[in-house]
């Protein structure tokens, strides 16, 4: 598994003090890469066509410098993602004073090429395992009787929250 971006920039790395203890310090980059990498459920975030949110957990896969997702083109992210890109992938713990919670905002992007989702089938199934196999054709993930649409989403804005002593927030702005 992919877990350095080969075609960004490291982004700039910011500790907020308003929400970190005195002890605590700005997370590196590559840390927050290979959480990303390894994490095996995310929560995705769209926006219906009223606005409301909507938020429900998936798989992704961590590669050349974006997370990857997949899901059936007519299921409500999907409609949501026609109207509006914008998203936010979450992972971590749910526990309050221990661990590191990631959050990635960014815009979703089809993937359509075959070459490329041929990769990405291969990085779910290493990851994921056998049930996660997937055929490509056309543009599309084929797994028993349906398809997928699969988008990437490149970070613009990542926080980190650590939890516990030292709690802290870090945030990575990619140019």
């Amino acid at each position: 598994m992919e877990q350095r971006s080969r075609t960004r920039l490291e982004p700039r790395s910011e500790l907020d003090v308003r929400y970190s203890n005195e002890a605590a310090t700005a997370r590196p980059w590559p840390e927050a890469e290979t959480l990303l990498s390894e994490a095996e459920l995310f929560w995705i975030s769209t926006v219906r066509p009223d606005g409301r949110p909507h938020v429900t957990p998936l798989p992704a896969v961590w590669s050349q410098g974006a997370l990857h997702f997949c899901t059936g083109p007519e299921e409500r992210k999907a409609r949501n993602l026609a109207l509006n890109p914008h998203v936010v992938l979450t992972t971590g713990t749910n526990t309050w004073d221990k661990g590191y919670d990631v959050v990635v905002e960014g815009e979703a992007v089809r993937v359509s090429d075959d070459d490329r989702l041929r990769g990405l089938a291969d990085a779910w199934e290493r990851k994921y395992g056998g049930f996660w196999h997937f055929e490509v054709r056309n543009g599309h993930f084929h797994h028993g009787a349906g398809n997928a649409l699969v988008f990437s989403v490149a970070p613009g804005t990542v926080f980190g929250f650590g939890k516990g002593e030292p709690f802290s927030q870090t945030r990575w702005r990619f140019a």
